[in-house]
């Protein structure tokens, strides 16, 4: 029978479905390992992980998007492959993509993207997740149940980013049906991965956002969508309209999947472990940590990758220029070189913001601190509104035995469905109207 650790991570489905123990054997071998008959190391090591997120000087991003199991373009040849990786960077899928740049690329054009997850930004943003929230939450536990990731999880997310950006209302209910229609990122459907496809959502909401930018070029508004359509980069050079659309786009699309997952692991926890939904009704504050420990164990992006464009190493170990690395960020999550107990839940972990769920380095999510306020806000609705929440045993089976279906995906860890009941609690009115989730439907 084949060892675990040697058997495909790209194309196993059961591995991508749940890769914790698939991780593990790997990590039998060290932090660093190269999978026999594989021509990349996979890193598991917490220091390690940092290590290599940390040093943008000797390992480019650009293989982020399309993974490590992927082949190059082009041979590597030499010791410093810099060039070679910019002269093939658009022959490698999502390397004109923000999330795979280098250098001074990545630092001006993400100067554009940090404007639109200021403090005051947030702030302002809050009433409308406060407001839509509350409505979706009242709801759904009226209903008495639902799907949590179909009925709350994707549209909330998706009309909160829209609210962010300034998408019209008129077209919110198509982005969220183009969103929904379309696999995770990092699917084994790897013809819907490809970000030029005229049906990916990254298409078809670009030609949107190209005619939103334009508009408010053409005659201003008050609103971030005209801050970004007249944004200059640090030098006061102005971006090409290609590059706003595509950062507003991959913005959109990559960040309401994470922050959907992130809800639905969250509620997983909430549900099946005892005491803890509880614990939370009687102390609200304890929300943030609860989303950062499902964060450590559930993050919504397993692993991401890097080239090495130098001649370095990661720990003791030489690495040389051209070796693709899978880092491995939910192994990272669980290396009891780190953490104790690694792999259980505990609300009240020391020194929990150390995870490496949203990465570290340049490359270190800009939505995170989104995501953290509006999954956040939404659990302390469903919190307050509820005396009791529980999955649907008829759908998953009882606690301790649970029935669970995960996204077979390379990068995305997030549940495919989740029916969650809820009951509701004494003297909570549910009858007020419900405009923004009733839209979301």
């Amino acid at each position: 029978m084949q060892a675990l650790e040697e058997r495909d991570y790209f194309t196993d489905y059961e591995i991508l479905k749940d890769p914790y123990a698939f991780f593990e054997a790997v990590r039998s071998h060290g932090p660093v390992y190269q999978p026999p008959g594989r021509d990349y190391l996979i890193v598991t090591g917490f220091a390690e992980t940092l290590e290599v997120l940390k040093n943008s000087a000797d390992f480019s991003a650009i293989i982020g998007v399309q993974g490590a199991s992927a082949p190059l373009p082009f041979e590597p040849s030499g010791s410093d492959i810099s060039e070679q990786v910019e002269a093939h960077r658009d022959r490698i899928l999502g390397g004109d993509l923000l999330v795979n740049y280098d250098d001074d690329l990545h630092t001006k054009t993400r100067a554009l993207l940090n404007r639109l997850f200021t403090p005051s930004r947030l702030k302002a943003n809050e009433r409308f997740i406060d407001e839509y929230s509350d409505e979706i939450a009242r709801q759904m536990i009226a209903r008495g149940g639902c799907e949590l990731m179909r009925d709350v999880a994707t549209p909330f997310v998706t009309l909160v980013i829209a609210d962010l950006l300034g998408v019209p209302a008129d077209d919110r209910q198509h982005f969220m049906n183009v969103i929904d229609a379309a696999p995770p990122p990092g699917s084994l459907n790897t013809e819907e991965n490809d970000f030029r496809g005229e049906n990916h959502p990254l298409t078809v909401m670009g030609g949107f956002f190209a005619r939103y930018i334009l508009e408010r070029r053409a005659n201003p508004r008050e609103d971030i969508l005209n801050e970004f359509a007249h944004s200059t980069y640090p030098d006061g050079s102005v971006p090409e309209l290609e590059e706003l659309v595509k950062m507003a786009a991959f913005l959109f699309g990559a960040g309401q999947d994470t922050s959907a997952k992130l809800l639905g692991n969250s509620i997983r926890y909430i549900t099946d472990q005892p005491g803890l939904q509880d614990q939370l009704r009687a102390d609200p504050s304890l929300i943030p940590q609860l989303l950062e420990e499902v964060l450590r164990l559930e993050g919504s992006t397993k692993q991401t990758a890097r080239l090495a464009r130098r001649d370095t190493r990661i720990g003791d170990r030489a690495v040389p220029a051209g070796t693709k690395i899978l880092v491995a960020l939910s192994a990272a999550n669980r290396d009891g070189e780190r953490w104790e107990e690694p792999n259980a839940f505990a609300l009240n972990r020391p020194k929990i913001k150390e995870h490496l769920a949203f990465g570290r380095g340049k490359h270190v999510c800009a939505g995170a601190p989104l995501a953290r306020v509006e999954v956040r806000i939404i659990l302390e609705k469903f919190l307050a509104y509820t005396s009791n929440i529980d999955l649907d045993e008829a759908k998953h089976g009882p606690r301790g035995n649970r029935d669970l279906n995960y996204d077979p995906s390379f990068i995305v860890r997030g549940l495919t469905e989740l029916h969650v009941k809820f009951t509701p609690a004494e003297g909570v009115d549910l009858s007020q109207a419900s405009s923004q989730a009733e839209t979301a439907q």
